[in-house]
């Protein structure tokens, strides 16, 4: 079972975020201090479609075919100028012709859900599911994306308001790095969707039996009354009168007159 997009429904309530169907990445990083060296963790993913293999990249440095979810963990060394691929995490896909694993998408209503926090919000959680990994002591990799009603001048204010965060926090005295430290790990990174919206990592860990990542998707596709895209409806109202007007004039400058008398009166009434 895959996933449409244009109707992902639960609870009579039907969400289209077809826009979204692109590749997007968020990163979260892990300092190694005092070593040189820093783990990056980047995750990619096509809510939409299978993630396009990159041209030219080995096969062990990409995750396999009908991959979903992506995270790609790297070893950066800031004095050799080096990065090491450590790890490649296929989290979530639809494998039939790999491992058999299913994409099994869940989706629910956050309005109507069953927990009193998330009747609070309103959008959906969006669980996908991938293969076990790693081949040796292996775990079940899913997926936990909750997508969340935010307009687009909201998503504006919050940013700004993130930036100037980070600005006055970066004037604190060096007494408050650790607490600074704590909580950069604690936001993660967020990613701009290109529709007003953001994409942020919340944590990738072990819940229950399954190594999770956890996602926030704030966009104005999750809102229970959004719209589709303006496909330039305006211009559809305005037809028939810009039409009526252009052979007016048409039918002025036809008219045979060598003294260019003025054409006769005609009224026009816009209903």
């Amino acid at each position: 079972m895959s996933i449409d997009c244009s109707n992902v429904r639960d609870d009579k309530q039907s969400f289209d975020i077809s826009a979204l169907g692109k590749p997007i990445s968020v990163m979260t990083s892990e300092d190694h201090s005092p070593s040189p060296t820093m783990t990056n963790t980047t995750f990619t993913i096509d809510i939409c479609n299978r993630l396009k293999k990159a041209k030219g990249i080995p096969k062990e440095e990409d995750c396999p075919n009908g991959t979903r979810i992506c995270g790609i963990r790297r070893l950066v060394n800031t004095v050799e100028n080096s990065t090491i691929i450590q790890e490649v995490i296929p989290i979530a896909g639809q494998y039939t012709l790999h491992d058999g694993t299913q994409l099994d998408p869940k989706i629910t209503r956050l309005k109507t859900s069953s927990s009193a926090s998330d009747r609070e919000k309103e959008g959906f959680r969006l669980e996908l599911h991938g293969p076990k990994y790693p081949d040796k002591d292996p775990k079940k990799q899913k997926a936990v994306i909750e997508f969340l009603c935010a307009d687009k001048a909201e998503e504006t204010k919050k940013r700004r308001r993130e930036r100037d965060l980070v600005a006055s926090k970066r004037g604190n005295d060096d007494d408050d790095d650790e607490e600074e430290e704590e909580d950069h790990s604690a936001t993660g990174e967020v990613a701009e969707d290109g529709h007003g919206g953001t994409l942020k990592y919340i944590d990738f860990a072990m819940v229950g039996d399954s190594q999770v990542l956890s996602l926030e998707w704030r966009t104005k596709y999750a809102c229970e009354n959004a719209k589709g895209e303006d496909k330039g409806s305006s211009s559809g109202h305005w037809g028939f009168f810009t039409w009526f007007i252009i052979m007016y004039v048409d039918l002025i400058f036809a008219a045979p007159s060598p003294h260019f008398a003025s054409p006769p009166s005609m009224s026009i009434t816009v209903c």
